[in-house]
């Protein structure tokens, strides 16, 4: 219990662990909202309807046109049954983090949910802390990169991309003021939406276009239902992690959850976003690798569009790339800000203080982001090393031991539902694990096969 806010400490679950809606967890949002009345800043304004655009935001994004290139590795079925299986796991355990949050509503972050789920340690929340900023940071280093290519791409390469990662930076910086996430909400959809129409576009000009770029004459696209023969472990293992890593978002959820009004609704935009997901990642995945076939594929897949259906349709991908770098930043800045001034009138208030260290943190967190980008000249390949060091734990680890603290001792065990879940629980638990293994080997192999010298701050053009 944190004494301080005045949280009270006990929280009724169903006897199926499910939120019966009728307790002290309903009792103390209010009084959170109460608390907040008077103050020029309210965090807890969130219905469910902008908490699904910023879970649409988040989702709805760029890497969604890497789901072609996956299924040119796994083949064609088995890329549609991990698109669907993992979506189904990272629904379960949302729903998981969701119902350990209800019982706890003092939670604001993930990090507040490591330090519970190991017993109250400060050494947890301390390294969670860590592995919270640093994910949320190389996410808003690739938005950077990623600007950088959609503008040499638009541009022909005008400027060098250390200009272009920079203007990216910049822009990011300026979305991300806003304090309550409230405020970004009505940008996010709008950057989910035009990310759609982003996706919609490639999969019809790849069905439209004469043949993909590249083309060889006489060599048409090739397709496999299932992996081509030859394909390797660090391959295979690549291509089931790109989907993964594009899934597993719950890193930012408790952060979501934390600025609902009515927390019982998050299932709601939940559910919109992952029925959403399914059926947007399978169908971009599906159809362009038919169109575009193995030896033309290209991730992101835009860059397997003749000229001009690249450039129109990477043009719509330019709100989601600049909007979800800056949700990343402003729940770094959140958390950075609420543990400087936990206490103070500064955080509800429009003081000059509070508003100067708070763009003081966000300008910090976009410096260091674009630091990073420029810097690690086998950023992809790093980026997907911290995603199998993180992604293991905030994807899976972290909510088998919430449903492990929902469900003490023998009542785990009752009933062959129950016992059924928790054995469930402790298989993803274990397959977390398996994440943070084989993931770290997959791309410490592919930082290996892949490095061919690139240096710092280079001006050289990454257009598709």
């Amino acid at each position: 219990m944190d004494k301080e806010l005045g949280f009270p400490s006990k929280h009724r679950l169903s006897e199926s662990g499910s939120y019966d809606g009728s307790d002290t967890d309903v009792e103390s949002v209010g009084l959170q909202i109460a608390k907040e009345a008077d103050h020029d800043i309210k965090y807890r304004t969130c219905s469910w309807q902008k908490t699904a655009g910023l879970l649409f935001s988040e989702y709805i994004c760029l890497a969604i046109l890497s789901f072609p290139w996956s299924f040119s590795v796994l083949g064609l079925v088995p890329g549609v049954i991990v698109t669907i299986a993992v979506a189904a796991s990272v629904q379960y355990t949302s729903l998981v983090l969701w119902r350990f949050c209800l019982k706890h509503p003092e939670i604001r972050d993930v990090c507040d949910i490591g330090r519970m789920l190991f017993g109250g340690s400060e050494l947890a929340y301390n390294v969670t802390s860590i592995f919270f900023l640093l994910n949320n940071t190389f996410i808003q280093a690739l938005h950077c990169l990623v600007g950088a290519k959609v503008l040499n791409t638009l541009t022909g390469s005008a400027l060098c991309t250390v200009a272009f990662s920079a203007i990216t930076a910049i822009i990011c910086f300026f979305i991300s003021l806003p304090r309550p996430l409230s405020h970004l909400s009505a940008l996010g959809t709008f950057s989910a939406a035009t990310m759609g129409i982003a996706v919609l576009l490639a999969i019809v000009f790849a069905g439209v276009q004469d043949h993909p770029f590249g083309y060889i004459a006489g060599e048409e696209p090739i397709v496999h239902l299932f992996a081509p023969k030859g394909t390797t472990y660090v391959a295979g293992m690549s291509a089931f992690l790109n989907i993964l890593y594009t899934f597993v978002g719950q890193i930012t959820l408790p952060s979501f959850i934390a600025e609902m009004e009515n927390p019982k609704d998050f299932p709601k935009a939940l559910w919109a976003v992952t029925i959403a997901e399914i059926v947007t990642f399978t169908l971009c995945g599906a159809l362009m690798y038919h169109w575009v076939g193995n030896q033309y594929m290209t991730a992101p897949a835009f860059g397997s569009l003749q000229e001009p259906y690249k450039k129109i349709a990477f043009a719509f991908a330019i709100p989601t790339i600049v909007f979800l770098g800056s949700l990343y930043a402003s729940v770094s800045a959140r958390f950075v800000f609420f543990r400087i001034f936990r206490n103070s009138r500064h955080l509800h208030s429009n003081t000059v203080l509070g508003w100067a260290v708070w763009v003081a943190i966000i300008a910090a967190v976009w410096v260091l982001a674009f630091v990073i980008a420029e810097v690690i000249p086998f950023f992809s390949d790093m980026l997907s090393l911290m995603s199998s060091l993180f992604d293991g734990w905030f994807g899976f680890i972290f909510w088998g031991l919430a449903y492990l603290s929902l469900h003490p001792g023998q009542e785990r065990w009752k009933g062959p539902w129950r016992t059924a879940e928790t054995l469930l629980n402790y298989g993803l638990i274990l397959f977390g694990f398996y994440v943070l293994v084989a993931g770290t080997y997959t791309s410490i192999a592919s930082i290996i096969i892949d490095y061919t010298g690139q240096k710092p701050f280079s001006c050289a053009s990454n257009a598709l």
